[in-house]
């Protein structure tokens, strides 16, 4: 049998086997396009669809080149065939197998069960706008999962558990099963039990079909089930063998859990990615580095390039819906070896999972990770101030705990910059503008060894909890030190207003926890520039890592330094 589970019932409620062959196998989609010179397109087949405050998310099953002649497509609520266009917003792959549309919210009295039209082809396309046409709400759904071994770690909005604690895993159990979110048929699924959860976070047990044969599994969704009192009680369920000699139980217990059980609407399925489960053959990075960000495409080359100097080794970016050609700078980026990677990640406010996420991803590829932000940057004054060589230092530090057996994370205090009297951007990098700070530190940022991390994943600003046994380390300020400019000029700072990336952090233009150190003191919920702006979070002029890259980085003919864009 294709899925199986030693412990629970395999629920068959009219099973159909399925046969997918591909259209037109004998002549490809490509070949029938380039032989009618690409004036025949298929319909784009859209999956699910995902209805967010400021945009509509289409999930599609193939991929999908010019989307700049695509266009989104949305029938009035009651007549169908009254349909209006509009362009798409944006356009990325994900998962490897699908593509991600992002469409403007419908208009007024029209639905979101939207579909995709190619632009200018007279092609009758109702059929893909009929077939599926649900519309899922981002405030429950389950929206990610990877496999991790032999469990399947799922992402999970609505759940409501504690943010910064582990929650009680038998309320939760994970269903596997070839089914599409539009049918009203169950197909083929089977149940196994929770393991651990946290935050957005819940590991299930994988079936054993799926354990022994992964690549089998490719494509299976998967979703929560919020288990019933009387599964919570009895959690542990009858064996296989009972069910083979019961099987008039086994399907009367089936349609009563299927009433008990409350399964979360899902988005989300496994796919068996190379590169998140072999590991390299040349041995892993020393030192990586991760980050979830929006529209910071002009931070990137000072951020990367800085740290790649350092002894950063490889970049994972998870992109949370950019528009600022943030793909081209990191193929710029890539292309000049700094081996930086561009992750697709559309659902919003769930910088926690995603870093979740990116752990499991890395964990084959590196020995430790940095999570911190791309205007954070790390700093070391003592060997600065003795002039002591500072290329590849952040490598160093932690390759001296990579055989560690009690410590697992190292933890950074940072100092917040402001202003520091500027206007405008600075034009040779924040390094080197900002220099006016806060006297105290706020917070701290960590770096981790992805492979000692909890089973929970659960993160809170930037740390994770570690396993049993092991330990953070701190190390001292006048070791190492992260400069956070966090207060830039305003044409940089307002964006910080319209979208903030972290789960349990409120929007700026909501009227709630104003007095959140995540905020800037004083701000209201409107990007209006305070007075004297410039002058503010200005405490102590400290020039030290500006002096550094100056020393170490800029070109001793011209001055300019690595990431200034050349005039010519």
């Amino acid at each position: 049998m294709f899925l199986s589970s030693e412990r629970f019932p395999i629920r068959t409620v009219s099973f159909h086997p399925v046969v997918s062959v591909p259209s037109l196998s004998i002549l490809s989609k490509n070949s029938l396009q380039d032989s009618f010179h690409a004036k025949l397109r298929f319909p784009l087949s859209v999956e699910d669809r995902v209805l967010f405050p400021d945009h509509l998310l289409l999930l599609v099953s193939d991929k999908i080149d010019e989307a700049e002649k695509l266009d989104c497509v949305y029938h009035k609520v009651l007549n169908h065939k009254d349909v209006v266009r509009q362009r798409v917003l944006s356009v990325d792959e994900f998962d490897g197998l699908r593509s991600v549309v992002r469409c403007p919210l419908p208009p007024w009295n029209y639905s979101a069960a939207a579909g995709l039209m190619w632009r200018g082809h007279g092609v009758d396309y109702s059929l893909s706008l009929r077939s599926n046409r649900t519309v899922h709400s981002w405030d429950r759904l389950v929206y990610e999962a990877a496999f991790d071994g032999k469990t399947a770690v799922v992402f999970a909005k609505g759940l409501n558990l504690r943010p910064h604690k582990e929650s009680d895993p038998n309320r939760f159990m994970c269903q596997f099963g070839l089914k599409n979110s539009d049918e009203e048929d169950e197909g083929f699924v089977v149940m196994t039990e929770a393991i651990v959860a946290a935050q957005e976070v819940v590991r299930c047990s994988l079936p054993s079909s799926i354990r022994n044969n992964p690549d089998l599994a490719q494509g299976i969704r998967v979703t929560v089930v919020l288990a019933s009192r009387n599964d919570v009680e009895h959690v542990r369920m009858p064996s296989a063998v009972r069910f083979r000699n019961s099987r008039s139980y086994d399907r009367r217990r089936n349609r009563m859990r299927q009433k008990e059980n409350i399964a979360v609407p899902s988005v989300a399925k496994l796919y068996n990615s190379k590169s998140y489960q072999t590991k390299r053959n040349d041995g892993k990075f020393e030192l990586c580095a991760c980050t979830m960000l929006w529209n910071q495409a002009p931070a990137l080359r000072e951020w990367i390039m800085y740290h790649t100097w350092l002894g950063v080794e490889r970049w994972f970016i998870y992109d949370n819906n950019s528009d600022d050609g943030i793909q081209d700078v990191i193929e710029e980026l890539d292309f000049q070896d700094y081996n930086v990677s561009r992750h697709t990640w559309p659902w919003i406010k769930t910088q926690e999972a995603g870093f979740s996420h990116c752990a499991l991803r890395a964990r084959n590829e590196c020995k430790w990770v940095g999570f911190f932000d791309v205007d954070e940057f790390y700093y070391f004054p003592r060997h600065h101030r003795r002039g002591l060589p500072g290329q590849n230092l952040l490598r160093s530090l932690v390759a001296n705990y990579s055989s560690s057996r009690t410590i697992a994370e190292i933890r950074t205090a940072c100092h917040s910059f402001g202003p520091s009297g500027l206007s405008s951007p600075p034009f040779q990098g924040v390094t080197v503008g900002y220099t006016c700070r806060l006297q105290s530190p706020e917070r701290h940022k960590s770096i981790v060894r992805p492979d000692l991390l909890n089973e929970t994943l659960l993160n809170v600003v930037h740390h994770f909890q570690l396993k049993k046994g092991f330990r953070y380390l701190n190390v001292p300020e006048s070791s190492i030190i992260i400069n956070h400019y966090k207060y830039q000029v305003w044409e940089t700072f307002r964006a910080k207003f319209f979208r903030r990336v972290a789960t349990y952090v409120v929007d700026w233009q909501e009227n709630q926890n104003q007095g959140s150190k995540d905020r800037a003191p004083g701000l209201g919920t409107e990007a209006i520039e305070p007075p004297n702006w410039r002058k503010q979070f200005c405490e102590v002029w400290d020039t030290g890592l500006r002096d550094f890259v100056l020393a170490n980085l800029a070109d001793p003919a011209t001055g300019s330094l690595p990431w200034e864009k050349s005039l010519l």
